[in-house]
């Protein structure tokens, strides 16, 4: 059961995806099927990393995006419920990947990520309506600085036994970026052509791999031998 979670997932996924106005225009697929696939990353990726000191703050910021896609569901009233929520998982992700790795490790990484940042930032600033200026400049910070210690997470393991996990991590955070520079280009500054097929893949891909870079449970016939 628990490896078919991603791929039901997967199936979700593509559920909510296609209730938007360019594919089928049904909002309810959006309603049924969108807190149901993190719900499932989530219960795939809680047996994984049993005693690591990530593992809570991973599923904390899991947990804390799930509330977001719930906020997000109304657009207008949830946008600003929807940040608050993201911006709590991107710091319980942060968190995560600090856990032996001390913080922005990788100097380079961290520039690039600012760059990123500063760049979307000055590119949808004259969208983003004056109330919402500070919340937005808040949360992408956490964003960057979230994904630049993903990656300096991979970077200090590079060649270790746990080079692969992290670089999972590394490649979530980088999605994450991508996903929401999406989300908000298409909001702020101009409507994107099937916008929710980008935003939506993009984002529950680094949801599946930040939820992989934690080990997977050793399998039972391998626990009973222990």
């Amino acid at each position: 059961m628990q490896r078919s979670l991603p791929w039901l997932a997967a199936l979700c996924a593509v559920g909510a995806i296609a209730s938007a106005p360019w594919a089928l225009n049904q909002p309810w697929l959006n309603f049924a099927f969108k807190p149901l696939t993190t719900a499932l990353l989530i219960a795939w990726a809680w047996p994984r990393g049993v005693g690591m000191a990530q593992r809570p703050w991973l599923l904390t910021g899991l947990a804390m995006s799930w509330c977001g896609d719930v906020a997000l569901m109304w657009p207008e009233r949830g946008f600003l419920p929807g940040l608050v929520s993201f911006l709590l998982a991107h710091l319980c992700y942060l968190v995560a990947f600090t856990r032996g790795t001390s913080w922005l490790a990788w100097p380079m990484a961290a520039a690039a990520y600012a760059a990123v940042a500063a760049g979307v930032l000055s590119a949808l600033w004259p969208g983003v309506p004056a109330a919402l200026r500070g919340p937005v400049a808040v949360y992408v910070l956490a964003l960057a600085g979230m994904a630049a210690q993903a990656a300096s997470q991979w970077r200090t393991r590079w060649g270790s036994a746990g080079a692969d996990l992290a670089l999972r991590a590394a490649a979530g955070g980088a999605l994450f970026m991508l996903s929401d520079a999406l989300l908000a280009t298409n909001r702020f500054a101009t409507p994107l052509p099937a916008a929710s097929l980008w935003v939506l893949a993009s984002y529950w891909c680094a949801q599946g791999l930040i939820g992989a870079s934690l080990p997977a449970p050793a399998p039972k016939a391998a626990q009973d031998q222990i």
